[in-house]
């Protein structure tokens, strides 16, 4: 570790712990989602006072901060940028997507496990009780936690307990399901992920095995998963009958339009506030979703048939320097001038959260990544499901077969097939402008409110936040 790094190391880790009997220390995994999440989750710890060490490479706190929606607590927020590994950045493709973010993430990951010692090593010489919140991707990094006996560490789960339950089912090959809980209809992981994704996540897997843990904290609520969360915490009860679950979510609604970073309002959300209420479909595929240009070619005639009004975020999938330029993709000649009385083409990073939360919003194509599906859920906007890769298509199914609260654009036996510009057109049509649509829509008005008093004040997910809170300040 350079001079430099060690002075900022010490400095840091001297100035919060000297007096807490309660430290934090948040171990992200290197992709935009979790690294959003596990920022989300520090922001709620230390408003509870408690101090929070945030560590991840250079690059990555550099992403997390660059999009942020909250004002960071410096105070209670600490983080520790420890110098990015090298790695090589190959462009992303959708043969075997997210292949090219593995460089990034298996460096990364990599290079952390000395830094997170050295940081423990610290921090538990004068705090009571150091608790260890991780990704699970990134076991390897925590597991010398053994090593100090007055360390605690918990699982942070960004992926839905959905995803977790069927990875169970497809690589240990274990049977589950019952009555509340049924899989059979839920898609496989063949397919989702390539081999070498799935093989991090085994050997991630191995190490958190060895890890004794205190409990898993998941990013859901019990009014979309509990059979879920409850199927998940009697599986790790087999393993470790005292470890403790909490569900919390969805964590962006805690905090939700508090303490938002000031600057001026984004072009998209000027155009939002002229449109009528509930007319606008929302299109964004996320940070990680590659589409070939023909697709995209099919997208936006499918929009502009369609006739309703749309806003796109139109970006390239991130690199794993997310700093790097990225293809832009190309739109058909004319497209935009075309549509320009009733669509809008964002090509820059846009405010998810308040554009779904505008009242002119009225649905959101999706690739059905977890964080996307929650944001949707809680603020009351339905889906059009999407999905690409990785956990996506279970999410679609939860969303369209299990809560019915959204409509399908591709099944995932199809995915291979390019979606065709009048299918896209049929698909935003139903969601956006008819009677199965408003239906859609006023379940999803329903859920969008339960879930926003589920973390309420005295709601389940406040409930169970403010149990877990306590539990690690015992």
């Amino acid at each position: 570790m350079a001079n430099q790094s060690q002075e900022s190391f010490q400095k840091l880790t001297s100035s919060s712990s000297s007096s807490s009997s309660v430290v934090v220390v948040v171990v992200p995994f290197p992709l935009q989602s979790h690294l959003n999440q596990l920022l989300q989750l520090s922001h709620v710890i230390s408003s509870h006072n408690i101090p929070v060490h945030y560590l991840s490479s250079a690059l990555h706190i550099s992403q997390v901060k660059s999009r942020a929606i909250h004002v960071v607590n410096q105070e209670r927020i600490q983080f520790h940028d420890f110098p990015t590994p090298h790695f090589l950045s190959p462009p992303p493709n959708d043969t075997k997507f997210p292949s090219h973010l593995m460089p990034s993430f298996e460096a990364s990951v990599e290079s952390l496990r000395k830094p997170f010692v050295d940081l423990l090593t610290s921090v538990s010489e004068t705090a009571r009780k150091v608790v260890v919140i991780h990704d699970p991707s990134t076991s390897s990094v925590v597991h010398d936690s053994c090593r100090f006996p007055n360390a605690e560490v918990y699982i942070f789960h960004c992926l839905s307990s959905l995803f977790n339950s069927v990875y169970i089912r497809d690589t240990r090959g274990i049977q589950i399901g019952n009555d509340d809980c049924k899989l059979d209809n839920i898609p496989s992981l063949e397919g989702t992920m390539p081999p070498e994704v799935l093989a991090f996540m085994a050997n991630q897997n191995q190490f958190a095995t060895n890890i004794k843990k205190s409990g898993h904290v998941y990013n859901t609520c019990r009014l979309i998963e509990s059979a879920f969360l409850d199927l998940m915490l009697k599986i790790e009860r087999e393993r470790n009958e005292d470890v403790k679950m909490w569900a919390i979510g969805p964590l962006e609604t805690v905090t939700i339009f508090k303490n938002r970073l000031n600057g001026s309002q984004h072009k998209c959300l000027e155009w939002l506030d002229k449109q009528r209420p509930n007319s606008v479909l929302y299109v964004s595929f996320g940070t990680t979703t590659f589409m070939e240009d023909e697709q995209i070619r099919e997208l936006a005639l499918g929009l502009e048939q369609s006739e309703m009004n749309f806003l796109w975020v139109l970006r390239d999938a991130d690199k794993g320097n997310v700093f790097d330029e990225v293809r832009r993709p190309q739109l058909p000649d004319g497209f935009e001038e075309r549509v320009k009385e009733k669509g809008m083409v964002v090509r820059d990073w846009a405010p998810q959260l308040d554009i779904l939360g505008h009242s002119s919003t009225g649905g959101f194509m999706s690739h059905c990544g977890w964080n996307s599906c929650l944001e949707s859920l809680s603020l009351g906007v339905p889906i059009a499901a999407w999905p690409v890769q990785g956990d996506q298509p279970i999410n679609a199914a939860l969303i369209t077969e299990v809560l019915k609260v959204g409509v399908l654009v591709r099944n995932w036996t199809r995915k291979h097939e390019l979606v065709s510009s009048s299918v896209i057109s049929e698909v935003v049509k139903k969601l956006m402008d008819s009677e199965e649509g408003d239906e859609v829509r006023k379940r999803n008005e329903k859920f969008g409110n339960e879930l926003r008093e589920a973390t309420a004040d005295g709601g389940v997910s406040r409930i169970e936040l403010d149990s877990f809170i306590a539990h690690i300040s015992r």
